[in-house]
């Protein structure tokens, strides 16, 4: 004996991966997240920053640096072959 139900007034069946009764939009009420920082708390993150950077800068060398005052102090060590090369280290080290 097979017996067969027909459906009852206007009921969908329901289709895998959708939930019953729940259009595919929910209407204009769309939150969002966020979070906004006080000036107090953006100085202290710039502070942090700059405090990191000073800890991986490269310790400095005394000795390195009497070498190099002296050498500028003589007027024949500036010739424009040492300022053009002095030069372009330093673009290279800033745009490369």
């Amino acid at each position: 004996m097979i017996m067969t139900v027909d459906r009852i007034g206007h009921v969908e069946p329901i289709s895998p991966g959708k939930k019953p009764g729940r259009s595919e939009q929910v209407g204009g009420n769309i939150r969002t997240d966020s979070i906004s920082l006080s000036s107090e708390a953006l100085k202290k993150a710039e502070m942090y920053q700059v405090v990191e950077l000073i800890k991986a800068a490269p310790e400095l060398d005394d000795a390195k640096i009497a070498e190099l005052r002296q050498k500028i102090d003589d007027p024949a060590y500036l010739n424009e072959m040492v300022i053009n090369a002095t030069a372009e280290k330093l673009m290279n080290t800033w745009f490369t």
